[in-house]
């Protein structure tokens, strides 16, 4: 029966595999122009964005493959992430749309596979109910440097904390049943639900910003371009003031200063590319 049950779904897939071929793949300028269109409303620029790029989808469905979820299911929900990549890309960042889809089609699949785990499926509302408690809890992890409890979700989301020990007892029983917890311990945010903080758009935009700043620097001179590295934080250094700088190039400060304002000078005709830059990292 699993033989026969692995053949039928060998089948579509290749079936499938066959009907998206005929979709012709794009170059990297087609993408940023069919972007452009998408942003202007057109449906048919989104269909055909979509389209050839359903081979993405299989090739990452394929990592995801498991014994107990289809492939075609996980192959759907992986285009549900392309439409949805397809509907935010935005030409301006100058990537590939590949690239940038790939961070939504792993996380769309990876979500759906993950609620295929619980035992029990929650209603809508409490599914919603549960991502606004773990988010505060990744929130608060950061603001607290610990583990927050219930009470301080609950202070942090403005609600009584009976309806988080509510939400997450609830959330807590479509667990596995060798989960451990404490006998007389309530259970916590991190024990129910995964980290729904993480965005792969902002890791990839933050790191777009970054090699859009140092595809400019490298224009300038090694010493214009170290000066400006030390003065500004780039590349993760830490900030340095004149003198420090002057003496790692065995430079006085004001020759420092001088340096520095040349090479602010050279990139000035950059400067619409570098306020890109910096609006991505504030994102």
């Amino acid at each position: 029966m699993q033989k026969k049950t692995t053949k039928s779904s060998d089948d579509l897939l290749e079936t499938y595999f066959k009907q998206i071929k005929v979709f012709p793949l794009l170059t990297f300028e087609e993408e940023l122009e069919l972007s452009k269109q998408i942003e202007n409303g057109s449906a048919e620029a989104l269909h055909k964005l979509v389209n050839s790029n359903l081979r993405l989808v299989v090739r990452i469905a394929g990592f995801f493959n498991r014994y107990d979820i289809s492939i075609m299911d996980i192959i759907q929900e992986g285009n549900l992430g392309l439409i949805h990549a397809a509907e935010r890309f935005d030409y301006r960042k100058n990537v590939r749309f590949c690239t940038y889809a790939n961070w939504w089609v792993k996380q769309f699949i990876s979500r759906f596979i993950s609620n295929k785990r619980r035992l029990v499926r929650l209603p809508m509302r409490k599914e919603e109910s549960i991502r606004k408690i773990q988010r505060a809890y990744h929130v608060l992890c950061q603001t607290l440097m610990h583990q927050p409890e219930n009470s301080d979700i609950a202070k942090e989301l403005g609600i009584p904390v009976k309806d988080v020990d509510y939400i997450t007892s609830i959330a807590a029983g479509s667990l596995t049943f060798d989960h451990n917890f404490d006998e007389d311990a309530s259970v916590r945010a991190i024990d129910i639900h995964e980290d729904y903080t993480y965005s792969p758009e902002r890791n990839l935009m933050k790191q777009a910003s970054r090699d859009g700043t140092m595809r400019i620097l490298n224009k300038l001179k090694p010493r214009e371009k170290g000066i400006l590295t030390y003065r500004y934080q780039l590349n993760g250094c830490e900030r340095h003031t004149l003198r420090e700088i002057g003496d790692k190039f065995d430079i006085s400060p004001e020759t420092v200063r001088q340096i520095e304002m040349r090479a602010l000078k050279k990139i000035s005709s950059h400067a619409n590319e570098l306020r890109e830059c910096l609006y991505v990292e504030a994102i």
